[in-house]
């Protein structure tokens, strides 16, 4: 497998046609297999690093949301929760992946939560990363550009580009460097990429993940729930109620991180995921999961 690209260079080299569009991806590395899933409003480029530590030991595999980064939505198809993770159902179903570990951060986590509860998607371990599962989720700002969509759409570009470079610093605890902050504004730069950022809110609903939290206590794949310090968007405290109603759930906290804790903190965050993917026993337990499949 291939290694990931270097940061200032991130791009997902394939192209995959799925229900909804058309998912841009990556896989990288050779190990048992992880992928990787984020949230709002980031894209790929959230798991550079972190991807990067993990293939030492894990095929990595990461995608861009539908209606984010490099991924394309068809006509008339909404990017809510519940169609993302619909598409995750279908990325495994088309990498081969009998029972990946799946890992989520903000949105990510409802939407691998939905995919594994809802979809049926046979999951080996399961990592919630600041994770938009018990609601009310929605932020003040989500829910005053849902209240005021007509505005939001159009406002002239410059304006909004403003508007959402500045809520975007909020979502690290240190500052982000010029560079980098460019990197995650520019899929949503010009009058395409309010429409698509627009688009992405608008259909955003804790409904999506109401099923899923009436559901999880059926979760029997291990399960940490890692939150970011500092996290402005997401209390860490919803991290305690959510790991308290997972049976048998970790809960750790990554320090010097907000809620883009890939992001702030990458080393400590790639290093909590090791330590659990790489357990005494995880390899053992993945091995019983293939064997099991293969029979059925």
């Amino acid at each position: 497998m291939s290694t990931p690209a270097k940061p200032e260079a991130w791009r997902l080299p394939h192209r995959v046609h799925v229900s909804g569009g058309e998912v841009a991806a990556g896989v990288f590395g050779e190990g048992p297999p992880v992928v990787l899933v984020h949230g709002t409003p980031a894209w790929s480029y959230l798991w550079r690093d972190v991807a990067l530590t993990l293939t030492r030991e894990h095929t990595v595999y990461v995608w861009d949301l539908l209606g984010f980064g490099d991924s394309r939505l068809d006509a008339a198809v909404a990017p809510s929760i519940a169609r993302q993770a619909r598409t995750l159902a279908e990325l495994i179903e088309h990498w081969g992946l009998a029972a990946p570990s799946l890992i989520g951060h903000d949105i990510g986590g409802g939407i691998v939560l939905r995919a594994h509860l809802i979809d049926q998607v046979p999951a080996r371990r399961l990592a919630l990363l600041d994770a938009a599962v018990l609601g009310p989720w929605n932020t003040p700002f989500t829910e005053h550009m849902q209240r005021n969509e007509g505005a939001y759409r159009t406002m002239p570009p410059q304006v909004f580009g403003d508007i959402v470079a500045g809520r975007l610093r909020t979502a690290t605890h240190h500052p982000m460097s010029d560079a980098v902050q460019r990197a995650y504004l520019a899929p949503w730069r010009g009058a395409a990429g309010q429409q698509r950022w627009v688009d992405q809110v608008a259909s955003v609903s804790f409904e999506d993940t109401r099923e899923v939290v009436a559901r999880l206590d059926r979760i029997t794949a291990p399960t940490l729930v890692l939150w970011g310090e500092q996290d402005r968007w997401l209390d860490p405290a919803t991290g305690d109620r959510l790991a308290a109603a997972i049976p048998g759930a970790r809960r750790e906290t990554v320090t010097g991180a907000g809620h883009f804790l890939p992001e702030d903190n990458p080393h400590d965050t790639a290093e909590a995921l090791l330590r659990f993917l790489d357990e005494p026993g995880a390899r053992a337990s993945e091995q019983q999961v293939a064997q099991g499949s293969s029979r059925g």
